[in-house]
């Protein structure tokens, strides 16, 4: 296993980190003897970082974890989690989640403890409470041994929690089709030049670059190495020294042994100009793929009905450019779940647009908004066809 600084603090960190996501199941629970053979293995083989959150696997994630820790592998590890932010509803929330978490865990500490999902209505509603305060007293009652956040919104709002205080790491979603969404490498180089350790969530996108479009396999097919799509992915991570570690939500054996192999071979800036120019190829075929020139300008919002027409185009083509429907699928439903539990102030879908034309004249792409919103919403929500073009 190869290792890595894992930014300001004394501690170098596996390459490749465990996380707890997508764990393997059995009639709708986690397989514990499965899922603790894949743990054991990975950290037997020298990963050395373990990542949880209070949500995952229903709460079960953190509690196989407390079984799966014991016979001396918590000792070899460190062990993250994470605040589920969106729950939050007063200041007594906090003791009572991460005391909650501790005892899940079948812990005294938690060495990196995160706020979870954090974006601009998120952090502000955890700053009104007292977040960082009493952050501050779990660290100093040892509760809690590091502080940290996972993140999910734009670049300044990335920069202004960066900004607010002296955290030790961040944890963003990252990979060679992200460069420019949500933190991006902007986010990535500025919290690594603050000091912070920067672990990176989603390399394979949710497993949306891990069996490509055939056009696409035929680009890496190019570069003759023999590389899977999953080891040009998660290489092109290790290649940049600013990336702490990368967190792969393993979901069967086979995959911890592929991950484990790889990281093994991982270095910083060991790819070679042309290497990295294959990824600028990749990155601009997958945009060839899409059905709805959007460039995310943003001149047609705000939508009087409230739609996020940007969010709604770039969801639907990613089921294309990756040929994966049920991913968008799922995204279009989270947005209504959230709205109904509160996480969103209103329903972005496409289902909402009224046809008023007000967006098409501000478009300078000159897209036909008013016959692709009910398309969108039939394809995402009522598992209709994808079309490449209108009729």
């Amino acid at each position: 296993m190869q290792y890595r600084q894992f930014g300001k603090l004394d501690f170098e960190v596996s390459a490749l980190g465990f996380g707890t996501m997508r764990l393997p199941t059995k009639d709708g629970k986690i397989d514990e003897n499965e899922a603790g053979g894949m743990l054991h293995y990975a950290i037997d083989h020298g990963v050395n970082y373990v990542d949880t959150a209070y949500s995952y696997h229903g709460g079960n994630s953190e509690v196989f974890l407390g079984r799966a820790l014991k016979g001396g592998y918590r000792d070899k590890v460190r062990l993250a989690t994470k605040l589920p932010s969106w729950l939050v509803e007063s200041s007594r929330d906090f003791d009572r989640y991460l005391n909650e978490q501790l005892k899940r865990l079948q812990q005294d500490y938690i060495d990196f403890y995160l706020l979870h999902t954090l974006n601009k209505k998120s952090w502000a509603k955890l700053c009104a409470l007292g977040i960082l305060e009493w952050a501050e007293k779990a660290v100093d009652d040892g509760r809690v041994r590091y502080l940290g956040f996972s993140f999910h919104d734009d670049y300044p709002t990335f920069k202004k929690i960066v900004d607010e205080f002296n955290w030790s790491m961040c944890l963003i979603q990252y990979n060679y089709m992200d460069v420019e969404n949500q933190a991006g490498r902007k986010g990535l180089q500025y919290a690594a030049a603050k000091g912070l350790a920067v672990a990176v969530m989603e390399p394979l996108l949710g497993g949306k670059l891990v069996d490509p479009p055939q056009a696409v396999q035929r680009l890496w097919n190019t570069a003759g190495a023999g590389r899977s799509p999953v080891e040009w992915a998660l290489q092109w991570l290790w290649n940049q020294p600013e990336v702490s570690v990368v967190l792969s939500g393993m979901s069967r054996m086979e995959q911890v042994k592929e991950n484990v192999a790889v990281a093994d071979c991982s270095g910083i800036n060991l790819q070679t100009p042309e290497e990295l120019a294959l990824y600028d190829r990749v990155r601009a075929k997958y945009q060839e793929l899409i059905a709805i020139p959007c460039t995310k300008c943003g001149y047609c919002m705000p939508c009087p009905q409230g739609v996020d027409i940007p969010r709604n185009f770039s969801n639907y083509n990613e089921g294309i450019m990756y040929n994966k429907p049920d991913f968008p699928r799922g995204e279009y439903g989270w947005w209504k779940h959230a709205l109904d539990r509160g996480g969103m102030d209103q329903d972005i879908r496409a289902a909402q647009c009224i046809q008023c034309g007000e967006c098409e004249e501000k478009c300078p792409q000159s897209i036909s908004i008013n016959r692709w919103m009910p398309v969108i919403h039939h394809a995402l929500a009522e598992n209709g066809p994808y079309l490449k073009k209108l009729p």
